[in-house]
């Protein structure tokens, strides 16, 4: 029996890149004793690296707890779609050289909000996928 599914084509490290820095929206994936969260967060692609900016709250004291996390974004056009999955560890940037390094960096809250603390993913793995969209195939 002839099998139907295209599961898309692999994209390159470089095209996975490419996505995450043309993006601005993702979700962060974090798990704590098992329990995993996933938040809507906005963010920048830098120097291989992903930067966001958050307060003190659940989120940030998931990511104290366990720094391995997991970023999702997708890209969706009328026929076809990316999608990149990013794992890695995030960080609290604290030293005060980085945080102004990070201050010049376009990257500003979601929401009209004040985010105070910027937080850096370091990937271990970033691989992304390719889809080209359409209809349901017909059954034989």
């Amino acid at each position: 029996m002839d099998s139907d599914e295209r599961p898309g084509t692999i994209l390159s490290t470089e095209d996975s890149w490419t996505v995450l820095e043309r993006n601005q929206h993702g979700r962060l994936a974090v798990s704590v004793l098992g329990d995993p969260d996933i938040y809507p967060i906005n963010f920048l692609a830098h120097d291989k690296r992903l930067l966001f900016r958050t307060n003190p709250g659940t989120k940030l004291a998931e990511l104290t707890v366990n720094n391995r996390v997991a970023f999702e974004v997708d890209e969706i056009d009328a026929d076809e779609a990316r999608s990149v999955v990013v794992k890695g560890v995030a960080r609290v940037i604290d030293a005060q050289s980085e945080i102004d390094e990070a201050d010049k960096l376009p990257l500003k809250p979601w929401i009209p909000t004040r985010k105070y603390t910027y937080v850096e993913i370091i990937p271990t793995n970033v691989h992304g996928r390719y889809f080209a969209l359409g209809e349901e195939p017909e059954r034989y």
